[in-house]
C-alpha cells in the first residue's frame, strides 16, 4: 500500500520495480562501430532520402493522446457491457429472490470494490505529496525504489476492471442456471488476490508487497518499537473494519461451500449475519491499535499514548453492545443495552473527533500540504483557503458520528446504505491522511532544523575566528 519496501541496497534484485532490468551496453555487442560512426551513417541516410529503422519505429507509434483516448474508449465500452449484462441478468430472476441474491453477491464483491477505491485514493495522496515535494519516502522509511502514484493508479485500474468483471460473470452465470460455475467466480478471485500478495517471485512489485505484509505482521504482533508506517496502516485498518468483517463472512461461506446457495436465509448459521465472528473481526483493528499505544507508552513513557489507547478502547463497547441484540431478549435490549450502546457511540465519536483535531492534525497551518512546487488548479483551490478548514472539520465531525452505523451489526440491514457509509468513511480517512502526514513532515522538518542549528553556529564561529586571524595578519 505504501509503495515501498525495506531500506536496503539499491542493487538488490528484490527491490527493483516490476519489469525493470538493468540496462548494460557492451562495446562488443555494438561491433567496431562507434558513436560517431553511427551518427555519421544516420546523417548519410537522411541526406540520401532514406529512413533509418529508428525513425520508422517512431513514425508508426501512435501519439500518447491518441493512445489515451483509445484506452478511455475501451474502458467505457467495457463499463457499458458489464452494466448491461449485469442488469439483464438480475432482471431474469424472480422478484422475491432478486434482493436476497443481490445481497449475497454484494457480500462477496463489496470488500474488494472498497479496497480498490482505497487504492485509488492512496494514489491521489501520493500524487499530492509529490507535487508538494513532501518526502513521504523518508516519512514511511521506504527504499529508493518505492513505486510511484502512477504505478499505484495502474494497479487500481486493473483492480477496477477485474473485480466488476468477475461480479458480472457471477450474475450472468447464476441467472442462466450455471450455479456451480457462478459459485467459482468469487472463489477464484479471492484465491488470485491471496496468491498475488504472497507470490515470492520478483514480479508485480515484490518489495512493496513484502513491505505491506511485513507491516501487517508488525501490527498484529507489536513486539518491536512502533514506526510511523505501523500505526499509520493500523489507523487505516480501523476505517476498513467493515471491509474486514465482510471478507471474513465471504471466506467463511466459501470454506463451508455456501456460495450461490440458500444459506443467506439462515441468519443464525456459522456464517450468518448473527455470527459471533462479526463483532470479533470488527474489533480486531481497534485492539491492534490499542496494543500499539501501550507499546509506545512502554518505549517512550509519554502519557499521551495512554489517552490515545483510551480512544481506541471506546470503540469496543460500541461493537459488542450492538451485537448483543441478537443474543438477548428484546425487552432487555430496549431497556438496558440500547441506551448503553447509544452512550458509548456518542462518547467514541466525540472523543475520536477531538483527538483528530487536537492531536493528529496541526491546525496552525495544515494547508501547507497543498502548496505545490508548480502552479496547479488543485493547489490554487485548496492552498490557504479558509473553507478547507471548515470543510475538513465539519465533514470529520459528521462522518465520525455516522461511522458507528457500520460498526453496529443491528443497523446493517440495508447493504447499499452500509456500503455508502463505509465509502464515506474511507473518504474521511483519505482527508485525514493529508494532515496526519503533514504533521509528521513538519515534525521531521523542525527536528532537522534543530539538528542542523549547532553545526551552523559552529561554522559561524569558525568564520569569525578565521576572520580575526586574517585581520591580525
Amino acid at each position: 500500500m505504501f509503495g515501498g519496501g525495506l531500506l536496503s541496497s539499491g542493487n538488490s534484485p528484490h527491490l527493483r520495480k516490476s519489469g525493470s532490468r538493468p540496462v548494460v551496453f557492451d562495446i562488443g555487442e555494438l561491433g567496431n562501430i562507434g558513436e560517431e560512426g553511427l551518427l555519421h551513417s544516420l546523417e548519410v541516410n537522411e541526406m540520401k532520402g532514406g529512413s533509418s529503422p529508428l525513425s520508422s519505429a517512431v513514425a508508426i507509434m501512435p501519439s500518447p493522446s491518441a493512445l489515451w483516448r483509445f484506452k478511455v474508449l475501451l474502458f467505457f465500452i467495457w463499463g457499458f457491457s458489464c452494466s448491461k449484462i449485469g442488469w439483464d441478468s438480475v432482471m431474469r430472476m424472480s422478484v422475491d429472490l432478486r434482493d436476497l441474491f443481490l445481497y449475497e453477491a454484494f457480500l462477496y464483491y463489496n470488500p474488494l470494490l472498497l479496497v480498490t477505491m482505497m487504492v485509488w485514493l492512496w494514489g491521489v495522496n501520493l500524487w499530492v505529496f509529490s507535487q508538494a515535494n513532501v518526502n513521504y519516502a523518508k516519512i514511511f522509511e521506504l527504499d529508493q525504489n518505492h513505486i510511484t502514484y502512477q504505478e499505484i493508479w495502474k494497479s487500481a485500474t486493473w483492480m477496477t476492471i477485474i473485480v466488476p468483471t468477475s461480479m458480472t460473470a457471477y450474475l450472468y452465470l447464476y441467472s442462466h442456471g450455471e450455479v456451480s460455475l457462478a459459485a467459482s467466480q468469487p472463489v477464484l478471485l479471492y484465491a488470485a488476490v491471496a496468491m498475488l500478495l504472497i507470490f515470492p517471485f520478483d514480479i508485480f512489485y515484490l518489495s512493496t508487497r513484502y513491505f505491506f505484509l511485513r507491516t501487517l505482521w508488525r501490527i498484529v504482533f507489536p513486539l518491536q518499537a512502533i514506526s510511523f508506517a505501523d500505526f499509520f496502516l493500523a489507523d487505516i485498518l480501523t476505517s476498513m473494519s467493515k471491509v474486514l468483517s465482510d471478507l471474513e463472512r465471504s471466506v467463511c461461506r466459501m470454506v463451508h461451500r455456501q456460495v450461490a446457495t440458500i444459506a443467506w436465509f439462515e441468519a443464525d448459521s456459522v456464517c450468518g449475519s448473527h455470527s459471533v465472528a462479526i463483532p470479533v473481526v470488527l474489533v480486531l483493528p481497534y485492539i491492534f491499535r490499542l496494543f500499539q499505544c501501550l507499546r509506545q507508552y512502554k518505549d517512550s513513557g509519554e502519557k499521551t499514548t495512554l489517552f490515545n489507547a483510551l480512544k481506541y478502547s471506546t470503540a469496543i463497547p460500541v461493537i459488542f453492545l450492538s451485537a448483543l441484540k441478537y443474543h438477548v431478549f428484546p425487552d432487555r435490549w430496549t431497556n438496558i443495552y440500547r441506551p448503553l450502546w447509544l452512550l458509548s457511540s456518542v462518547l467514541n465519536s466525540l472523543y475520536s473527533f477531538y483527538w483528530d483535531i487536537t492531536r493528529d492534525w496541526d491546525l496552525s497551518g495544515f494547508t501547507r500540504i497543498f502548496k505545490f512546487s508548480k502552479p496547479h488548479l488543485f493547489s490554487h483551490l485548496l492552498y490557504g483557503r479558509t473553507w478547507v478548514y471548515l470543510w475538513v472539520i465539519g465533514s470529520n465531525l459528521v462522518l465520525r458520528c455516522t461511522w458507528t452505523y457500520k460498526l453496529s451489526a443491528h443497523l446493517r440491514h440495508n447493504y447499499l446504505t452500509v456500503f455508502a457509509i463505509t465509502a464515506l468513511e474511507m473518504i474521511r480517512r483519505f482527508q485525514w491522511v493529508f494532515f496526519r502526514v503533514e504533521k509528521e513532515w513538519n515534525k521531521m522538518s523542525s527536528k532537522n532544523n534543530v539538528q542542523l542549528s549547532p553545526m551552523s553556529d559552529l561554522s559561524n564561529e569558525d568564520d569569525k575566528l578565521l576572520g580575526s586571524i586574517n585581520h591580525n595578519v
